[in-house]
């Protein structure tokens, strides 16, 4: 199979889908892969290395999307990639459509076959392909966190760690999943005040083993929200419902009644936010102010920390590149029903659930058409 690796065009987006050692193993296993000029050249990735690994080395996208029969991504595509999809051609990125309805609709006029990193499950109903950006969204948030807080970034002007005889400064941590786990590791790293806000009982009682006391690990209600929100220096958003917009859990009036010059890290920012008064920033322009709190929203956090990200994403998804390019998508998604929801779009339909409730179309069952066609 011909594997097209593009450029990432997303605002500070460095990330690259696929290393030069992913290209050797493809190669290897006897696929052809073809590159942008470029695309790693920020991780230190140069066109020779790709060269010398096995790539065909292009200039522009346009020749990637116009050749590849699977053209695999980082984030989700721009409408300008959108528009160089064609009919049942393979895309396998992030995609986060509850959040870009204008993207999911120029997919589903493209009547490309998309599948969603994020969407993709495990036996254990885990996130393979969402956890390792998850780990590292959630160690950033915190040192993204602390660093808003300095008071020449608008912060309070508070240290999280404190010092001697000083307080700690207290992190909230919404969510106990791989990203709030890994925000609440570096926070306590630190040496912050820490609390966890879970709604699960089972996490709850994992998260108060893998802290041991060193966190407070809370039920998440509405009273256990506001208190803790209200008391903090630092908010770290980590609610996630696979495929869905993510509910909003800190309305305005509690931002409005956050202490002045408190930070909130909404990591859920690709998938809506969690808090109602999060919108999407970019690393140009990371925060903005509002109600006397410092928001940082960005939505390709893990971007920042590019040569880790990559290394760590292309881990988790190349088996599956592997999968898809050896037996074709469908039959790489009919035998592995875990894969299979990771199938977003399919020729012009919604094919995942949570996606279709959250952009109101119809629901196609992938069963459907992977079985019968």
């Amino acid at each position: 199979m011909l594997i097209g690796v593009p450029k990432e065009v997303k605002d500070f987006e460095y990330r690259v889908s696929i290393s030069p050692n992913g290209v050797r193993e493809l190669v290897h296993h006897g696929h052809q892969v073809m590159v942008q000029k470029d695309a790693g050249h920020d991780l230190g990735f140069d066109d020779t290395i790709y060269q010398e690994a096995g790539a065909l080395v292009v200039d522009t996208a346009q020749e990637v999307f116009d050749r590849a029969e699977l053209v695999v991504k980082v984030k989700e595509p721009q409408l300008e990639e959108c528009r160089m999809l064609g009919e049942g051609q393979i895309l396998f990125t992030y995609l986060h459509l509850a959040a870009e309805p204008n993207i999911a609709n120029a997919l589903l006029e493209s009547k490309c076959i998309a599948i969603a990193y994020e969407t993709v499950t495990s036996s254990d109903g885990s996130l393979p392909l969402l956890a390792p950006m998850s780990e590292v969204a959630g160690r950033l948030a915190t040192q993204v966190g602390a660093s808003c807080l300095e008071r020449p970034k608008k912060g309070r002007g508070v240290l999280l760690g404190g010092v001697s005889g000083v307080e700690p400064g207290h992190v909230v941590v919404l969510g106990g999943g791989v990203s709030g786990t890994q925000a609440a590791k570096i926070a306590v790293g630190m040496g912050a005040k820490v609390t966890i806000l879970e709604r699960s009982l089972s996490r709850i009682r994992q998260l108060e083993d893998l802290f041991d006391g060193r966190a407070n690990v809370l039920f998440s209600t509405v009273d256990s929200i506001e208190a803790s929100v209200i008391d903090a220096d630092l908010v770290i958003g980590a609610v996630l419902i696979p495929g869905a917009a993510a509910p909003r859990v800190v309305s305005e009036a509690l931002v409005a009644n956050m202490k002045r010059g408190a930070v909130i890290v909404d990591i859920a920012i690709d998938q809506g936010g969690c808090i109602e008064t999060s919108k999407p920033t970019t690393h140009t322009d990371p925060t903005y102010i509002q109600h006397e709190v410092v928001h940082y929203c960005v939505t390709n956090m893990p971007s920042c920390v590019a040569r880790t990200s990559t290394s760590a994403l292309e881990n988790a998804t190349l088996p599956y590149i592997l999968d898809l390019a050896d037996n074709g998508y469908r039959a790489a998604l009919k035998d592995n029903k875990h894969f299979m929801n990771g199938l977003n779009v399919y020729r012009g339909r919604v094919t995942h659930e949570a996606v279709a409730k959250d952009l109101n179309h119809a629901y196609v069952p992938p069963s459907t058409f992977l079985n019968n066609n």
